[in-house]
């Protein structure tokens, strides 16, 4: 073999073992750039890295509040509030909204109904989101109807749980809009908070038939109405001026000025002619702090005594008067509390009324199933819980049941006169 040939062996094995190191350089390169973009990507997906350039891409998120001295920037405040809660209080439903819902739930419920429970399934429950309407679609998601979904073995809701679920959003919203958007915002949350309270959990359990019959849900909503009368808003329980009210009839009752009420000075409430012996009955059933009664329990005290129609009024009031606790009043509890109106009649020079005509009367307005038991029941089925309890707790409210024919052939007269 010639040295020629030699050579070329020699440079073809120099250039080959040549070009395979830089075939393996060029891998590893490779893979050094390839580590090199993972672990760049990957810091800057677990936070961490320099990223300089994320400083421009996060939004604001802290707005300075406007100064006392910036008017301006405080009435752009209050504007631009005033217009964003305008807006999601339209996307509250009315009374009637709320009625049509549950005709609607209550028409494509699916059968079979677990014990009184009406049920309902997910095919149904789409169908009643697609005719309610459009305010109504963001509860008819299948997040919520998983949420209510428990244990039933066709995969149903309940009805009356989801509506309940519907009434506690808009009436916690509504609430809410109105805590942020009143001046007098936490005076007026507490008095609706408990208004709400005293007509649900002070009854124990209402029926939602009973919320849409019920005046109280139509005072709540008539509120959104921006343009309600002065006079609208004072006869209005939920509204600022009757929380307004109602505290300052709270500050006037407190002489000493403590913050809280003694039973002498809450005899004074109304025309100050409630007997000792009905008093003596709120301060031991109600919750006092050493005798005596903060804001909220008077609260409940007031609205039972300006509602006393509406059955949670009418359970408030017949808690008190039952004081054997046997969930009933008989003679002998009827007579326990009209010796306390008689003898504030003697008081005042009035002429004394047998309590047996006065028993008579009670029993003959209210017709209890048992002659000789008034239950809570029968107040209200009576339609005159409101009328007997005034005749027992009252003296004004006795005098005006016992002069209702002279009163009313007064206001006739007036009527005649002015005609």
């Amino acid at each position: 073999m010639s040295n020629d040939s030699v050579m070329d062996w020699k440079e073809v094995l120099k250039n080959r073992l040549s070009a395979s190191k830089k075939v393996e350089k060029m891998e590893e390169e490779k893979k050094e750039e390839e580590m090199a973009l993972f672990t760049k990507n990957y810091m800057e997906w677990k936070g961490g890295g320099k990223r300089d350039y994320s400083y421009n891409n996060i939004p604001r998120f802290y707005y300075r509040l406007p100064a006392e001295d910036e008017v301006l920037q405080q009435k752009l405040r209050e504007e631009s509030r005033a217009v964003f809660l305008q807006r999601k209080s339209r996307e509250l439903l009315d009374n009637e909204e709320l009625q049509n819902l549950w005709f609607l739930l209550d028409k494509h419920q699916t059968p079979p109904m677990i014990g009184e429970e009406a049920m309902i399934n997910y095919d149904n429950f789409l169908k009643v989101g697609e005719k309610a309407g459009a305010k109504c679609m963001q509860f008819f998601t299948a997040r919520v109807f998983a949420k209510l979904l428990h244990s039933d073995p066709y995969g149903r809701i309940s009805i009356m749980q989801f509506f309940n679920y519907v009434m506690r959003k808009g009436l916690y919203f509504f609430l809410l809009i109105g805590r942020i958007t009143i001046d007098v915002s936490e005076l007026m949350f507490i008095h609706q908070k408990y208004i709400i309270n005293f007509f649900i959990v002070v009854a124990g359990k209402i029926k939602i038939q009973d919320i849409l019959a019920c005046s109280f849900l139509d005072d709540l909503l008539e509120l959104r109405d921006e343009e309600l009368s002065k006079e609208s808003q004072e006869s209005n329980w939920f509204s600022a001026p009757s929380a307004l009210r109602v505290y300052g009839q709270y500050l006037n009752l407190d002489k000493d000025h403590n913050g809280m009420l003694s039973k002498e000075e809450l005899s004074r409430y109304g025309t100050g002619t409630f007997t000792n012996v009905f008093l003596d009955q709120v301060y031991q059933e109600c919750l006092t702090y050493d005798g005596e009664m903060d804001y909220k329990t008077y609260l409940d005290f007031v609205l039972a005594l300006e509602n006393r129609k509406e059955p949670a009024a009418l359970q408030y009031i017949f808690k008190l008067l039952d004081i054997e606790n046997k969930g009933y009043l008989n003679v002998f509890t009827l007579n326990y509390f009209f010796r306390a109106i008689q003898e504030q009649m003697k008081l005042h020079g009035q002429e004394q009324v047998s309590f047996q005509d006065v028993k008579d009367e009670i029993f003959d307005m209210v017709k209890p199933k048992d002659p000789c038991k008034i239950t809570l029941q029968d107040l209200v089925n009576s339609s005159q819980g409101d009328t007997v309890t005034s005749i027992l707790i009252d003296l004004n409210g006795f005098w005006t049941y016992e002069n209702r024919e002279v009163l009313v052939a007064n206001d006739n007269d007036l009527d005649d006169t002015e005609t």
